[in-house]
């Protein structure tokens, strides 16, 4: 056996071709995200990755129809909007409320309420306590109330006796909510 010589041994070094380099890194790093980019194309590209889901609201509107009139969109663009909920329940002390929620052109959710809840219930519920009318907006069938709801919301309301209609979308969407407003028939 060797003798150990006394001292302080020097710490193992590996030379500058054994150890890894920056370009070493990047390049694992490539080989990572490379098929995530194509992944991620794929997905945006092919399958339509950011679509909106659309659902078909008639059997939902087939219900509420046995309990009031449903006014329904004529002429909206099956490309451009887009259904992506609808539901009907009927409320405890009477009266029934159908909500049926759309994705616009401009991608921001739109929703579609129409209740035979009163009024004076109804629409704090769905604009806030604190929604007060700021306008009008008129159609060919209608003149709606248009109200500033929850911070953000922008509602369009009309009443008649027998039930209420309220359309709430985003502050900056009121071209939208006017559109959906003018093709309820």
């Amino acid at each position: 056996m060797e003798p150990t010589p006394a001292g302080p041994q020097p710490s193992p070094r590996l030379s500058t071709r054994e150890g890894r380099s920056p370009r070493d890194m990047m390049m694992s790093l490539l080989v990572l995200l490379v098929p995530i980019a194509l992944f991620l194309t794929f997905y945006r590209v092919v399958l339509d990755g950011d679509k909106p889901i659309s659902i078909d609201p008639a059997e939902t509107i087939q219900t509420a129809q046995r309990e009031f009139p449903v006014a329904q969109p004529q002429g909206l663009g099956e490309d451009d909007w887009h259904v992506s909920s609808a539901a009907f329940r009927r409320v405890d002390g009477g009266g029934a409320t159908l909500r049926i929620g759309y994705v616009g052109p401009a991608g921001k959710a739109l929703q579609l309420v129409q209740s035979t809840v009163a009024s004076t219930t109804l629409i704090p519920a769905e604009v806030g306590g604190s929604g007060k009318r700021i306008g009008a907006y008129r159609t060919d069938e209608r003149v709606w109330m248009q109200y500033a709801g929850r911070p953000g919301e922008t509602a369009l309301i009309f009443t008649e006796p027998a039930r209420t209609i309220v359309i709430i979308g985003d502050d900056g969407d009121t071209e939208n909510l006017e559109k959906l407003a003018s093709s309820l028939s």
